[in-house]
Protein backbone atom coordinates (compact mmCIF):
# COMPACT_ATOMS: atom_id res chain seq x y z
CA UNK A 1 0.00 0.00 0.00
CA UNK A 2 1.39 3.74 -0.97
CA UNK A 3 1.78 5.72 2.36
CA UNK A 4 1.44 9.39 1.71
CA UNK A 5 2.95 11.20 5.00
CA UNK A 6 0.71 14.12 6.06
CA UNK A 7 2.25 16.29 8.54
CA UNK A 8 3.73 19.24 6.34
CA UNK A 9 0.41 20.61 6.14
CA UNK A 10 -0.68 24.20 6.78
CA UNK A 11 -3.92 23.17 8.53
CA UNK A 12 -1.49 22.08 11.50
CA UNK A 13 -0.89 25.15 13.66
CA UNK A 14 3.09 25.00 13.90
CA UNK A 15 3.54 23.84 9.99
CA UNK A 16 1.48 26.79 9.34
CA UNK A 17 3.64 29.04 11.40
CA UNK A 18 6.80 27.41 10.11
CA UNK A 19 5.57 28.29 6.82
CA UNK A 20 4.82 31.66 7.42
CA UNK A 21 8.22 32.55 9.15
CA UNK A 22 10.17 30.07 6.53
CA UNK A 23 11.22 27.87 9.16
CA UNK A 24 13.16 25.85 6.02
CA UNK A 25 14.99 23.34 8.65
CA UNK A 26 12.23 22.10 10.82
CA UNK A 27 9.96 21.24 7.62
CA UNK A 28 13.14 19.70 5.98
CA UNK A 29 13.74 17.21 9.36
CA UNK A 30 9.71 16.33 9.91
CA UNK A 31 10.07 15.40 5.65
CA UNK A 32 12.62 13.48 6.43
CA UNK A 33 11.11 11.65 9.13
CA UNK A 34 7.79 10.79 7.35
CA UNK A 35 9.98 8.81 4.72
CA UNK A 36 12.10 7.03 7.10
CA UNK A 37 9.07 6.07 9.51
CA UNK A 38 7.81 4.65 5.51
CA UNK A 39 6.25 6.93 3.71
CA UNK A 40 6.45 6.62 -0.08
CA UNK A 41 4.95 10.07 -0.89
CA UNK A 42 5.19 13.30 1.21
CA UNK A 43 2.18 15.56 0.86
CA UNK A 44 2.83 19.29 0.80
CA UNK A 45 0.13 21.71 2.03
CA UNK A 46 1.50 25.65 1.92
CA UNK A 47 -2.69 26.87 2.99
CA UNK A 48 -1.97 29.57 5.41
CA UNK A 49 -4.76 31.25 4.94
CA UNK A 50 -2.47 34.69 5.03
CA UNK A 51 -1.87 36.69 1.95
CA UNK A 52 -2.55 36.22 -1.52
CA UNK A 53 -3.07 33.86 -3.99
CA UNK A 54 0.26 34.92 -5.29
CA UNK A 55 1.78 34.40 -2.19
CA UNK A 56 0.67 30.86 -2.12
CA UNK A 57 2.26 30.05 -5.54
CA UNK A 58 5.66 31.33 -4.44
CA UNK A 59 5.20 29.41 -0.69
CA UNK A 60 4.63 26.21 -2.66
CA UNK A 61 7.73 27.35 -5.14
CA UNK A 62 9.87 27.70 -1.83
CA UNK A 63 8.83 24.05 0.22
CA UNK A 64 9.15 22.28 -2.87
CA UNK A 65 12.79 23.62 -3.16
CA UNK A 66 13.42 22.96 0.27
CA UNK A 67 12.57 19.08 0.53
CA UNK A 68 13.12 18.02 -3.15
CA UNK A 69 16.14 17.04 -3.13
CA UNK A 70 16.86 15.46 0.17
CA UNK A 71 13.98 12.88 -0.22
CA UNK A 72 13.93 9.68 -2.20
CA UNK A 73 9.75 9.42 -1.59
CA UNK A 74 7.65 11.16 -4.13
CA UNK A 75 6.14 14.39 -3.64
CA UNK A 76 2.05 15.07 -3.72
CA UNK A 77 1.44 18.56 -3.91
CA UNK A 78 -1.93 19.71 -2.34
CA UNK A 79 -4.01 22.44 -2.92
CA UNK A 80 -7.40 23.93 -3.61
CA UNK A 81 -5.86 26.25 -6.23
CA UNK A 82 -4.83 25.07 -9.58
CA UNK A 83 -1.91 27.90 -10.22
CA UNK A 84 -0.56 26.46 -6.88
CA UNK A 85 -0.81 22.57 -8.22
CA UNK A 86 0.87 23.84 -11.51
CA UNK A 87 3.30 25.59 -9.85
CA UNK A 88 4.23 22.77 -7.78
CA UNK A 89 4.59 20.33 -10.84
CA UNK A 90 6.55 22.60 -12.85
CA UNK A 91 9.37 23.31 -9.90
CA UNK A 92 8.93 19.67 -8.70
CA UNK A 93 9.54 17.91 -12.00
CA UNK A 94 9.89 14.19 -11.86
CA UNK A 95 9.97 14.55 -7.87
CA UNK A 96 6.37 14.56 -7.98
CA UNK A 97 4.33 11.83 -7.92
CA UNK A 98 0.58 13.21 -7.23
CA UNK A 99 -1.09 15.88 -6.96
CA UNK A 100 -4.20 16.47 -5.08
CA UNK A 101 -7.21 17.63 -5.36
CA UNK A 102 -9.99 17.43 -7.97
CA UNK A 103 -13.54 17.32 -7.20
CA UNK A 104 -16.77 17.08 -8.96
CA UNK A 105 -17.15 20.32 -10.39
CA UNK A 106 -17.49 21.70 -13.93
CA UNK A 107 -14.34 24.20 -12.99
CA UNK A 108 -12.04 22.10 -11.27
CA UNK A 109 -12.32 19.46 -13.45
CA UNK A 110 -11.48 21.57 -16.53
CA UNK A 111 -8.83 23.03 -14.80
CA UNK A 112 -7.27 20.46 -12.91
CA UNK A 113 -7.82 16.85 -14.89
CA UNK A 114 -5.97 18.42 -18.20
CA UNK A 115 -3.27 19.70 -16.01
CA UNK A 116 -2.89 15.77 -14.43
CA UNK A 117 -2.55 14.50 -18.08
CA UNK A 118 0.04 16.76 -19.57
CA UNK A 119 2.49 16.59 -16.76
CA UNK A 120 1.53 12.40 -16.66
CA UNK A 121 0.92 12.45 -12.69
CA UNK A 122 -1.92 10.54 -11.42
CA UNK A 123 -4.39 13.42 -9.03
CA UNK A 124 -6.49 12.11 -5.89
CA UNK A 125 -10.44 13.21 -6.99
CA UNK A 126 -12.65 13.88 -4.27
CA UNK A 127 -16.09 11.83 -4.23
CA UNK A 128 -17.86 15.07 -3.57
CA UNK A 129 -19.19 18.10 -5.74
CA UNK A 130 -20.35 21.92 -5.99
CA UNK A 131 -23.47 21.14 -2.64
CA UNK A 132 -20.12 19.46 -0.43
CA UNK A 133 -19.87 16.01 0.38
CA UNK A 134 -22.97 13.68 0.17
CA UNK A 135 -23.72 12.54 3.43
CA UNK A 136 -24.80 8.81 1.24
CA UNK A 137 -22.88 6.34 -1.15
CA UNK A 138 -24.79 7.28 -4.01
CA UNK A 139 -24.12 10.71 -4.06
CA UNK A 140 -20.53 9.96 -3.68
CA UNK A 141 -20.63 8.04 -6.98
CA UNK A 142 -21.74 10.31 -8.69
CA UNK A 143 -19.44 12.53 -8.02
CA UNK A 144 -16.78 9.85 -9.09
CA UNK A 145 -18.89 9.11 -11.86
CA UNK A 146 -18.68 13.19 -12.89
CA UNK A 147 -14.73 12.86 -13.10
CA UNK A 148 -14.54 9.70 -14.92
CA UNK A 149 -16.22 11.70 -17.75
CA UNK A 150 -14.29 14.30 -17.67
CA UNK A 151 -11.00 12.38 -16.97
CA UNK A 152 -11.79 10.45 -20.06
CA UNK A 153 -12.64 13.64 -22.11
CA UNK A 154 -8.99 15.09 -21.72
CA UNK A 155 -7.55 11.84 -22.09
CA UNK A 156 -6.37 11.24 -18.13
CA UNK A 157 -5.68 7.03 -17.96
CA UNK A 158 -8.44 5.81 -15.31
CA UNK A 159 -4.96 4.09 -13.41
CA UNK A 160 -4.12 7.87 -12.68
CA UNK A 161 -7.19 8.65 -10.66
CA UNK A 162 -7.34 7.73 -7.24
CA UNK A 163 -10.67 8.17 -6.06
CA UNK A 164 -11.10 9.24 -1.84
CA UNK A 165 -14.50 8.10 -0.72
CA UNK A 166 -14.01 11.14 2.04
CA UNK A 167 -13.80 10.38 5.88
CA UNK A 168 -16.33 12.11 8.35
CA UNK A 169 -16.00 12.07 11.68
CA UNK A 170 -17.95 9.07 13.01
CA UNK A 171 -18.27 11.36 16.71
CA UNK A 172 -20.74 13.42 15.13
CA UNK A 173 -22.52 11.03 12.62
CA UNK A 174 -21.42 7.56 13.67
CA UNK A 175 -22.97 6.16 10.25
CA UNK A 176 -20.17 7.59 8.02
CA UNK A 177 -17.31 5.08 8.38
CA UNK A 178 -19.70 2.98 6.94
CA UNK A 179 -20.51 5.62 4.24
CA UNK A 180 -16.66 5.78 3.75
CA UNK A 181 -16.34 2.35 3.24
CA UNK A 182 -19.04 1.20 1.28
CA UNK A 183 -18.19 4.04 -1.10
CA UNK A 184 -14.63 2.07 -1.39
CA UNK A 185 -16.19 -0.82 -2.23
CA UNK A 186 -18.77 0.60 -4.99
CA UNK A 187 -15.62 2.51 -6.38
CA UNK A 188 -14.16 -0.39 -6.54
CA UNK A 189 -16.59 -2.32 -8.61
CA UNK A 190 -17.97 0.29 -10.94
CA UNK A 191 -13.85 1.80 -11.66
CA UNK A 192 -12.14 -1.29 -10.91
CA UNK A 193 -9.04 0.54 -13.09
CA UNK A 194 -8.81 3.37 -11.29
CA UNK A 195 -7.27 3.51 -7.77
CA UNK A 196 -8.20 4.35 -4.37
CA UNK A 197 -6.97 6.49 -1.37
CA UNK A 198 -8.58 7.61 2.19
CA UNK A 199 -7.74 10.36 3.90
CA UNK A 200 -7.67 8.89 7.28
CA UNK A 201 -7.38 11.05 10.02
CA UNK A 202 -10.90 12.82 10.27
CA UNK A 203 -12.56 9.82 11.02
CA UNK A 204 -11.54 9.88 15.08
CA UNK A 205 -11.69 13.62 15.19
CA UNK A 206 -13.56 14.67 18.79
CA UNK A 207 -12.61 11.22 20.50
CA UNK A 208 -9.80 9.91 23.03
CA UNK A 209 -6.91 7.52 21.66
CA UNK A 210 -7.57 8.67 18.23
CA UNK A 211 -4.86 6.51 17.03
CA UNK A 212 -7.27 3.21 17.51
CA UNK A 213 -10.03 4.14 15.48
CA UNK A 214 -7.51 5.15 12.76
CA UNK A 215 -6.22 1.68 12.86
CA UNK A 216 -9.00 -0.05 12.88
CA UNK A 217 -10.80 1.91 9.57
CA UNK A 218 -7.67 1.44 8.07
CA UNK A 219 -7.79 -2.17 8.15
CA UNK A 220 -10.72 -2.38 7.14
CA UNK A 221 -10.41 -0.47 4.14
CA UNK A 222 -6.73 -2.85 3.45
CA UNK A 223 -9.73 -5.50 3.09
CA UNK A 224 -11.47 -3.49 0.17
CA UNK A 225 -8.38 -3.27 -1.18
CA UNK A 226 -7.46 0.46 -0.79
CA UNK A 227 -4.78 1.38 -2.60
CA UNK A 228 -3.14 4.71 -0.26
CA UNK A 229 -3.50 6.42 2.63
CA UNK A 230 -2.62 9.89 4.15
CA UNK A 231 -1.48 9.25 7.30
CA UNK A 232 0.78 10.18 9.89
CA UNK A 233 3.37 7.55 9.35
CA UNK A 234 4.92 9.39 13.08
CA UNK A 235 2.23 6.92 14.82
CA UNK A 236 3.95 4.08 15.28
CA UNK A 237 0.87 2.11 16.54
CA UNK A 238 -0.96 3.12 12.94
CA UNK A 239 2.56 1.64 11.04
CA UNK A 240 2.54 -1.26 12.99
CA UNK A 241 -1.21 -2.32 12.47
CA UNK A 242 -0.56 -1.65 8.47
CA UNK A 243 2.47 -3.71 9.03
CA UNK A 244 0.09 -6.86 10.06
CA UNK A 245 -2.89 -6.17 8.12
CA UNK A 246 -0.40 -6.76 4.93
CA UNK A 247 0.67 -10.01 6.33
CA UNK A 248 -2.64 -11.45 7.38
CA UNK A 249 -3.99 -9.93 4.16
CA UNK A 250 -1.43 -12.09 2.03
CA UNK A 251 0.83 -8.84 0.61
CA UNK A 252 3.55 -9.83 2.74
CA UNK A 253 5.62 -12.55 1.02
CA UNK A 254 6.83 -14.37 4.46
CA UNK A 255 5.61 -11.74 6.42
CA UNK A 256 9.55 -10.58 5.45
CA UNK A 257 8.16 -6.58 6.46
CA UNK A 258 6.38 -7.61 9.16
CA UNK A 259 9.53 -9.57 10.95
CA UNK A 260 12.00 -6.93 9.69
CA UNK A 261 9.70 -4.36 11.39
CA UNK A 262 10.13 -6.08 14.51
CA UNK A 263 13.75 -6.62 14.60
CA UNK A 264 14.05 -2.75 13.55
CA UNK A 265 11.97 -2.24 16.94
CA UNK A 266 8.66 -0.94 14.72
CA UNK A 267 6.72 -3.50 16.36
Amino acid sequence: MIIIGEKLNATIPRIREAIISRDGEMLKQLAIKQEKAGAGYIDLNIGTGEGTAADEITAMEWLVALVKDDLNAKLCIDSADPKVLEAGLKLGGDKVGMVNSVKATDENIEEILPMSAEYGVPVIALAMDEKGIPDNVAGRLKACEKIIKGADKYGLPQDKIFFDPLVMPVSTDNTQGKVTLETLREIKNHYPDARTVIALSNISFGLPKRSIINSTLLQMAMYLSVDAALIDPLDSGLMASIRAAEAVLGRDRHCRKYTRAFRQGNL
